[in-house]
């Protein structure tokens, strides 16, 4: 969900942040003895190589019932780059932003009320710019004890930063309308971060689980251990080959292009089955209303930031207990230093990658 504008906080440090142009920084960190750190920000809304800005900024001090997280992988959402565009007309919610939401890193400060023992304690991070204003583009971030979630050591840092958006969406995508074993789930884009996780989920849940890619080349990588049917979008006729996978039709469709879909969905899908979409190409999709409506399907419009509390829980808890056991993987496309924040945003907005774009903090 993507916010109005709210006054600048009055907690918020208003001294000027000490601004490193010229080429990616590649340095080791700062010395942290002056209570500062580098961060990435944008402070009005437009393309990222015009607003996103790396310095040094005061480091965040957690209050009661917070932790502050040193970060050393931010993970980059589409939901990040439509907040610094100001996509549908939506203002900056703050002076200042620093983007992204996902991480994952060490807790080194706790604050009031918080377990002084889980100093020390890998985390992943979620949500740390949902409704907030400062995220994971930074050497540290602050985020409620609850949103800092512990790592197990069996998971690594790149993992434990995909599970937020993409694992949080993914698993209320896959057992929102309840469990997927005996079942068959259909899952577009099955080699992005989003797809990619729901299929593993499902294939975890008991359920086969059909996956589509774009192009031809592109089936070489779609992980044949989870994904037990690979269909290409661009063939001559993709809903024959599902049929052909799944004759009585699938039970759930996890959509990633309701507005380029929506009429292959409504051929493959089952009496009572569910589409659960989040993210269209196009604004206003058109559906093929009567073929969906005699096939008595549900459609149901994910957004993350908004999840009901019990859902996101529920989702924390599977994610982490399947990264632990090795039933979760994610397929990283890009790694981007900091200083590159801007050019990672514009990788992750043409589309160019099958999978996970990330921020590296040194």
């Amino acid at each position: 969900m993507l916010l109005a504008v709210q006054p600048y906080p009055t907690t918020v440090d208003r001294s000027p942040a000490v601004v490193l142009r010229g080429p990616p920084l590649t340095a080791a960190r700062t010395d942290r003895q002056d209570g500062r750190m580098r961060a990435a920000w944008y402070e009005r809304q437009g393309p990222a190589e015009d607003v996103l800005e790396v310095g040094t900024m005061p480091s965040p001090e957690p209050a009661a019932g917070e932790v502050r997280v040193r970060l050393t992988v931010s993970g980059v959402n589409p939901g990040d780059l439509k907040k610094r565009q100001g996509w549908l007309g939506s203002a900056m919610p703050y002076r200042r932003v620093v983007p992204h939401s996902d991480g994952a890193g060490v807790i080194d400060v706790v604050g009031p009320g918080v377990d002084p023992t889980r100093v020390g304690r890998r985390v992943w991070v979620y949500g740390a710019q949902s409704y907030r204003q400062f995220g994971t583009a930074a050497e540290a971030t602050v985020v409620p004890e609850s949103l800092a979630v512990d790592l197990p050591d069996s998971v690594d840092d790149e993992l434990g930063a995909s599970l937020g958006i993409p694992g949080i969406t993914a698993h209320r995508a896959v057992y929102a309308d309840g469990p997927v074993a005996g079942r068959v789930v259909l899952v577009h884009g099955v080699l992005g971060a989003v797809g990619g996780m729901a299929a593993r989920l499902a294939h975890r849940g008991g359920a086969t689980v059909v996956g589509t890619v774009r192009r031809a080349s592109d089936l070489a990588d779609v992980p044949r251990d989870v994904v037990q049917h690979a269909v290409v979008l661009d063939a001559s006729d993709p809903a024959a080959e599902i049929r052909a996978a799944a004759p009585g039709g699938v039970d759930r469709v996890i959509e990633v292009a309701l507005s380029a879909n929506a009429d292959l969905d409504a051929e493959v899908a089952r009496q009572g089955s569910v589409i659960a979409a989040y993210s269209s190409p196009a604004d206003r999709p058109a559906l093929p209303f009567w073929p969906l409506l005699f096939a008595n399907v549900t459609l149901r419009l994910l957004g993350s930031d908004d999840f009901p509390r019990d859902a996101k829980q529920h989702a924390v808890r599977d994610l982490t207990e399947a990264a632990a056991d090795g039933g979760l993987s994610v397929r990283v496309a890009a790694r981007y230093p900091l200083g590159d924040i801007a050019a990672a945003h514009k990788a992750v907005e043409s589309g160019i990658h099958n999978g996970r774009v990330l921020v590296t903090l040194p």
